[in-house]
Formats: structure tokens, C-alpha cells, sequence
């Protein structure tokens, strides 16, 4: 009865100090939500059958069962990815094996994704600053190349996109993300074929230093001899 008196007299619950702290903790959940995009190209696991109750926890395996693999981190990128020929925005299709040699990264990306227009700039820049050292830029769109083929052209054009630019088809897409369903997504590969770096998502503060460190590795490392 106290509390209802009080909210009667004209005493709001929005104090200065508790508004200030709510606009903070909005302004944080903003930033951390523009890191990064789910990818609807992405195929996503099938939820589990309810025919078997489930363990809550899972900090050891059931006797007489094998325990549940850690998701799988990428090394190299596999041949069923590398091998691929890829449908280009322009000219012959994309096949990431014919820049063996080089130092590669490959950033996959969507035109409607907010972070990805963010980072696109930033990798521009680093092709147009490692370009003669021995650098190449493999742009892929995770979005339906028939549907978003004007899109991506004139977002190539908007955007002055100087590196390749084509599209991911859904199995070089799992086959990269592994379960991870975010982008942007970029790696930085070795000469050798190395995954120096992954990147999942897109900070403007940490993500364009980070990347030229790894490209930097990259062009600095000799490629293994044969």
C-alpha cells in the first residue's frame, strides 16, 4: 500500500540515475549484436528425437557410450572446398586452389549483412596495401547467386571492391563454418595452405589489426618446400 501511495503521489520509477544505466546497457547489447549475422544459407542441425530423455549434464559420457566430439577446428581448408569452381560476379569461376603459392583470405559475406559491409572496406584496404607482396582476396557470398546476382554487382560497384567477388555454395559454406552460424567469416591462409586466423564476426576496433598481423605472418613465412 506504501509502494502504490508513493507511485500515486507523481513519483516516477525512471529516476536520471536508472535511466542512464539502462541506455548503457542497451547501447552494449546493440554493439555486441552488430558483431556479427546468422547466415540463412547456413543448413542447420535437426533438433534431437524426444524419444530419448536427455542428460543435463554431460561433463563425463554415460558408461558403455562414446563421448561427444568437440567441433571441429580447421587446419587446412579441405579439398572438397578447395577443388570447387565457384560462380564468379565476373570472369572465369573461382577455384580457390589455383592461388596456391599465395597468401590467401577468404571472407564469406552477405549483402544484407550489416558487419560484413563494415569489414568489406577494411579488406579493400589490406589488398590494396599487400596486393605486390604476394596477397589475394576471395570475396564469397553465402546468399542465392541467381536472386542476389544485381545486388552483389552493384554492391561490388558501391563499395569499390577491388578483390574477386563470387558466391559459396551451401556445402563450402558447412564445410567452412563448422557449426559456427555466423558472418562474417574470414580466413587468412599460408602460402602452404595453413589456416594462419579465423575470424567470426567483425570488431572495427580489433578485427583490421589482427587480420594484417596474420597477413603479415603469412607473406613473412616461406611456403614448405616439396
Amino acid at each position: 500500500m506504501q509502494e502504490n501511495k508513493k507511485m500515486n503521489n507523481g513519483k516516477s520509477l525512471w529516476t536520471p540515475a536508472r535511466l542512464s544505466f539502462t541506455l548503457v546497457v542497451l547501447s552494449v547489447v546493440a554493439a555486441f549484436g552488430g558483431s556479427s549475422c546468422s547466415s540463412n544459407d547456413e543448413r542447420r542441425p535437426e533438433p534431437p528425437a524426444p524419444s530419448r530423455p536427455v542428460a543435463r549434464n554431460n561433463s563425463a559420457p554415460t558408461p558403455g557410450t562414446a563421448p561427444k566430439p568437440a567441433p571441429a577446428v580447421v587446419i587446412t581448408l579441405p579439398a572438397s572446398v578447395v577443388n570447387v569452381e565457384m560462380r564468379a560476379v565476373s570472369g572465369a569461376p573461382i577455384k580457390l586452389s589455383n592461388y596456391e603459392g599465395k597468401v590467401l583470405v577468404v571472407n564469406l559475406w552477405a549483402t544484407w549483412c550489416g558487419p560484413c559491409r563494415m569489414e568489406i572496406p577494411e579488406l579493400v584496404k589490406l589488398y590494396k596495401e599487400f596486393r605486390s607482396k604476394g596477397l589475394e582476396v576471395v570475396g564469397l557470398s553465402t546468399e542465392n547467386p541467381d536472386a542476389s546476382l544485381e545486388g552483389v554487382k552493384q554492391f561490388v560497384e558501391d563499395y569499390e571492391v577491388n578483390y574477386r567477388i563470387g558466391w559459396s555454395p551451401a556445402e563450402v559454406s558447412i564445410a567452412l563454418m563448422q557449426g559456427r552460424e555466423a558472418i562474417p567469416q574470414s580466413f587468412v591462409i599460408s602460402r602452404s595452405g595453413r589456416v594462419i586466423r579465423r575470424f567470426v564476426g567483425y570488431n572495427p576496433n580489433d578485427t583490421p589489426i589482427q587480420m594484417k598481423e596474420a597477413i603479415e605472418e603469412g607473406l613473412n613465412e616461406k611456403a614448405d618446400a616439396d
